[in-house]
């Protein structure tokens, strides 16, 4: 079968190969670490997403081959259809609609009680990005365990189930850390970037009652402030809007939600916390980049101030349930809105090019592969 890979350490070696395709007999499984014995599902890939992390491994920042492997096959955001199933495999049936988890365990204590996604082994396991191959094929074999069912009615938005979990742990996360002040009701939000996880993250804060101000750099009207405002919230350029005169506006928030992949952003986010507020990092930032900023001032602040920085980091199946129950809630609440976000489909693998040229286009909401 075929499938798009690269070569690990390799800057732009983004190429479609032919793999060996899985059965649920193989041991060990050519694409994926030990699945238990009766425990195999295989999947047939229907779409895949992809997103800066594919970008950043195909210019060689970071990812790694599983072991014995040159190549690394990519694609971590999956949806596809059960064509096979274990002799001991009975919460799924043939046909059901499913994404699959990121991360796989490792050997500290915390993979061993399922919660992988926070592992604190040095080296860490993940599909698609680190030490397991990916989805952008056209078969997987995966371990039930990490395999999460799409509802029918949501099947629309299954690509999407990956950069949901993303947002929906993100944000359960700061809330169970924010437990520490007993009584914290946030009620102004700031998300930094209108990419998908922004735009996803807009969504579920506006769930939760806040109210929202998602920014980015480029003025509007565009897609991204329509889906922005269709969700209730409120787009803010800030070549048109510098934070300074929004914040003297709206005071500071209580959440800063933090999706653009830009390091500046990450830690001039510090700056603009409130006081007891949450700030959430979610980017992943490759490469090299050079950040000043005033230690002692931030250091007082957040010290007197009560304030919190939580990093979030691929969840484990609770939070790809969380997110599809997000998904779920956000089609009732806002209608045909979240469906806005995929912007840009690729006709078949051997569109390996076209997606990778897509990942730059400044267009380009949502990029995924129809398999």
């Amino acid at each position: 079968m075929k499938a798009v890979a690269v070569i690990p350490g390799q800057s732009h070696s983004v190429h479609l190969r032919d793999v060996p395709e899985p059965h649920l007999a193989d041991q060990p499984h050519p694409h994926v670490c030990h699945v238990p014995e009766g425990r195999a599902v295989k999947i047939k890939m229907l779409q895949v997403g992809v997103d800066a992390t594919d970008r950043e491994i195909n210019e060689a920042l970071y990812g790694n081959a599983p072991p014995g492997q040159q190549h690394l096959v990519i694609g971590h955001e999956c949806f596809g259809q059960i064509v096979e199933l274990g002799s001991k495999v009975n919460e799924f049936q043939i046909g059901d609609y499913v994404s699959c988890t990121v991360r796989r365990p490792g050997k500290s204590l915390f993979d061993s009680i399922g919660r992988n996604d926070i592992t604190s082994d040095e080296v860490y396991y993940e599909r698609g990005i680190n030490l397991c191959n990916g989805y952008l094929t056209e078969f997987v074999v995966e371990d039930a365990e990490y395999v999460v069912r799409v509802p029918v009615n949501l099947k629309h938005l299954g690509v999407l189930s990956e950069p949901a979990s993303v947002c929906a742990k993100a944000i359960e996360q700061a809330y169970l850390a924010q437990q520490r002040l007993q009584v914290w009701k946030p009620r102004l939000a700031y998300c930094m970037g209108a990419g998908q996880i922004g735009l996803l993250a807009t969504m579920m804060l506006r769930l939760k009652g806040l109210e929202v101000y998602t920014l980015a750099t480029r003025p509007g009207p565009h897609l991204k402030q329509e889906i922005t405002e269709a969700y209730g919230a409120h787009y803010i350029s800030t070549r048109q809007t510098p934070i300074e005169d929004l914040l003297a506006r709206t005071g500071r928030p209580d959440i800063i939600f933090e999706a653009t992949g830009n390091a500046s952003v990450c830690f001039d986010s510090m700056k603009y916390l409130g006081l007891n507020g949450a700030l959430i990092w979610t980017s992943i930032t490759g490469g090299k980049h050079d950040v000043s900023f005033d230690g002692a001032k931030i250091n007082l602040e957040w010290v007197l101030g009560n304030k919190l920085l939580v990093s979030s980091v691929n969840g484990n199946r609770s939070h790809f349930e969380l997110g599809l129950q997000a998904l779920s809630h956000g089609e009732m609440t806002y209608p045909g809105v979240t469906e806005r976000i995929l912007t840009h489909p690729v006709d078949g693998l051997g569109g390996y090019t076209k997606m990778m040229q897509l990942l730059e286009d400044k267009e380009a909401l949502k990029v995924f592969i129809n398999i």
